[in-house]
């Protein structure tokens, strides 16, 4: 394997602007190699920003022989049909969260990506972070006993109704946009999958995206996760895991930046405060995919089988909503 993974840019995102892109720069095992965008106007604003020798189109960067992996950027509602050509193009998928809008169309992801023999991968830059290890190792050690809980909040201020999080078409709405953190952390914070699912979503009439969500989750021995998040509010990105014995409270918990430390707070009658050094979570997950690719390393967690547990337990969030009951995740077939 080449001594460095060639990326190819699907999607000249906002994200992939302040955070992705500069973190394949900043990496040492990864590089550009060539930027893509729906017009060559903006594709070559990139490129000459992140000093990138090529750009063009999305079938350009499909098309380059040099590419060895993709990071696709473009909206949710797209991810499929970008994500299935980069497998018959025999790149390997670094794919935004969230992976896509169904489960089928997940299962439909995954399977081209098995066939063309090539990895896609989830983008979820927080589960790489220093700070979930370290929650996950105090859980762990029982540092605050047995598991009964996970609270979370995940919400920001009010987005601009012309932002494509807000048309239904492109897959909008708040669970693709920030539901899908705190259920993937629940997940990761558990090490197992929930058995059911309740989702409330608040949906906005006029452009028929969802703006709130209340989400419950349940465990087997009666663990459970509930969620709120929503556009509109008052800045929070913090989850809880309650103990027995104690409770593990973690600040700036999903998209912290790279110059910030994460706040711990471990609460077990006395209150210690622990701050988490800053690192650029999203190099971590660059540098994380591109081992497995050039298997220099062996990933913890199966990517693709994860990219299909989230999206299961997503799709039953809707069907959740939708139905107005329970949902058990085994239903989602």
């Amino acid at each position: 394997m080449k001594k460095k993974i060639k990326f190819g840019i699907i999607g000249c995102s906002r994200i992939a602007e302040s955070s992705t892109i500069p973190a394949i720069l900043e990496s040492k095992i990864a590089e550009i190699e060539i930027i893509g965008s729906r017009t060559t106007s903006k594709a070559k604003k990139f490129a000459k920003k992140f000093n990138c020798k090529k750009y063009g189109s999305y079938e350009d960067v499909l098309n380059d022989n040099q590419v060895d992996a993709v990071y696709i950027s473009v909206p949710v509602g797209l991810h499929e049909k970008w994500s299935i050509r980069a497998a018959k193009a025999g790149k390997h998928i670094l794919c935004e969260k969230s992976s896509t809008t169904s489960y089928e169309s997940a299962k439909r992801m995954v399977l081209e990506s098995r066939k063309n023999n090539v990895r896609i991968m989830e983008g979820f830059m927080f589960r790489f972070h220093p700070s979930i290890q370290k929650v996950s190792e105090l859980i762990n050690k029982k540092t605050i006993g047995k598991i009964f809980s996970f609270q979370s909040r995940y919400g920001f201020p009010a987005i601009s109704k012309k932002d494509i999080r807000y048309q239904e078409k492109l897959g909008g709405g708040i669970l693709n946009d920030a539901g899908c953190y705190p259920i993937c952390a629940s997940r990761i914070l558990f090490n197992e999958e929930p058995k059911s699912i309740y989702c409330n979503l608040i949906t906005d009439k006029k452009y028929k995206v969802d703006e709130f969500a209340n989400i419950l989750l349940e465990f087997k021995d009666g663990k459970i996760a509930e969620m709120n998040v929503g556009y509109g509010l008052f800045y929070q990105s913090i989850y809880e895991v309650w103990g027995s014995k104690g409770v593990l409270s973690l600040f700036r918990a999903y998209n912290i930046p790279a110059d910030m430390s994460a706040l711990l707070e471990i609460n077990t009658e006395k209150i210690i405060k622990m701050k988490v050094k800053p690192v650029n979570h999203f190099k971590l997950m660059i540098d994380y995919f591109s081992k497995e690719i050039q298997m220099k390393s062996k990933s913890n967690f199966n990517f693709e089988e994860d990219l299909l547990k989230q999206a299961q337990v997503i799709e039953a969030a809707r069907k959740s909503n939708k139905e107005k009951r329970r949902i058990k995740i085994s239903e989602i077939i």
